[in-house]
């Protein structure tokens, strides 16, 4: 793999035009957060102009075995799984095996009853497919890594609202979907895991990411705990049980991915290229700007209803992209930060992680955590810390 136009090596903060006593605020507020048990560690990289200018793990990353952070530990980095996913979904559309536009039931025609037949590739990218946004009723959490046995159980399920017409973000099941679309349309029909190593993570020189958890990378695993016990979006059971159920062969197209704070780097320095890492292009420059748009229109995220009902959020647009999440425009809770320029895109995962990259600033941060906090806490954490990122930029 040739690397030359891609280098790990953290520059001098002013040679990228960041204030370095701004970012080593950005550093002390997370030793902060983590001295006082918010949350147990995390690692972190912000680079501008694709140059690192800082790179580092503070705290703990397992509280129980005392282990100190390492930029290089693995972590289960949740829905930004989705991301990964919707790489290699929008590389099949490049390559014409399907549209934003197709029906699920012309690839998978089980799935086409109860009312879901005109549930499109583009609704489930959207979040506005009308499925149900938990685990398909009577799945047992065992089969969650199974992408035929969601599909099936998915399959059997009833339409909920009608597709287009509302966001509700789907955090586990319809991602399964697309995995089940993309293996079946396989020409080798691989799995679907061993489908993202090889068009997806091998090309961007991601050796640290996986879908499902390989036996290589369990000694650098951190282990999910949920710290913030607040009741909220997610049961925290079934956040820790990725701890046992999470294998080699585990495939949760949605959130089943481990990584390091380096490789999702790589991933987000693929985006901000415009689809190409290492002199390997994956997606088209369009293609990038096309899924990286708002496609929700006004439309709020019925996922966080709960919040605007606990916490007095407002309502706010959902500002989805295909499966990214988009800053847009006004004042409200958003894991992207306040500060950040309309155009700014990223992924999110279940009270931990958080990738963004601001086009205008040409600008990146990503940030892994341990010790999982409530979704609604989460969030503004991110925020928080999204700011002071932008704060660091004086020139």
């Amino acid at each position: 793999m040739d690397n030359r136009d891609f280098s790990s090596e953290v520059v001098p903060a002013q040679k990228v035009g960041l204030d370095p006593e701004r970012l080593n605020r950005l550093k002390r507020t997370i030793e902060k957060d983590t001295e006082e048990g918010i949350y147990d560690g995390a690692a972190f990289i912000v680079a501008r102009h694709g140059k690192i200018a800082m790179y580092e793990a503070v705290g703990k990353t397992d509280l129980e075995k005392n282990r100190q952070a390492k930029v290089d530990d693995v972590f289960f980095i949740m829905s930004i799984t989705k991301q990964l996913t919707t790489t290699k979904v929008l590389m099949d559309i490049e390559q014409g095996k399907f549209t934003l536009n197709t029906p699920i039931c012309e690839v998978i025609p089980e799935f086409g009853i109860k009312g879901k037949q005109k549930v499109t590739v583009g609704h489930i990218l959207t979040h506005t497919s009308g499925l149900n946004t938990e685990l398909p009723f009577g799945l047992p959490v065992e089969q969650v890594g199974n992408i035929e046995a969601v599909t099936a159980a998915m399959s059997n399920d009833r339409l909920l609202f009608l597709p287009g017409k509302m966001v509700s973000y789907n955090a586990i099941a319809s991602f399964s979907l697309l995995g089940a679309i993309v293996q079946r349309l396989d020409e080798r029909k691989r799995p679907f895991r061993r489908i993202l190593k090889e068009d997806v993570f091998e090309p961007l020189g991601m050796k640290d990411t996986a879908l499902g958890l390989p036996e290589r990378l369990k000694s650098r695993i951190v282990p999910v705990k949920v710290r913030d016990k607040t009741p909220g979006l997610f049961d925290p059971l079934l956040l820790e049980s990725l701890n046992f159920l999470a294998a080699e062969e585990t495939e949760l197209p949605a959130g089943g991915a481990v990584s390091t704070v380096f490789d999702i780097f790589r991933f987000s320095e693929m985006l901000r290229r415009g689809g190409t890492l290492n002199r390997v292009r994956l997606l088209s420059p369009e293609m990038v700007k096309y899924a990286t748009t708002i496609h929700t229109g006004d439309l709020p995220n019925h996922l966080f209803d709960y919040c605007r009902e606990m916490y007095g959020w407002p309502v706010f647009p959902a500002n989805l992209g295909l499966s990214f999440f988009i800053r847009g425009e006004g004042i409200f809770p958003t894991p992207l930060g306040l500060t950040t320029s309309p155009a700014t895109f990223g992924g999110l995962g279940a009270g931990s992680t958080v990738f963004w990259v601001d086009p205008l600033r040409d600008l990146t941060y990503v940030f892994l955590s341990a010790g999982l906090l409530e979704e609604g806490h989460s969030i503004m954490r991110h925020q928080r810390l999204s700011d002071m990122v932008v704060a660091a930029v004086v020139d």
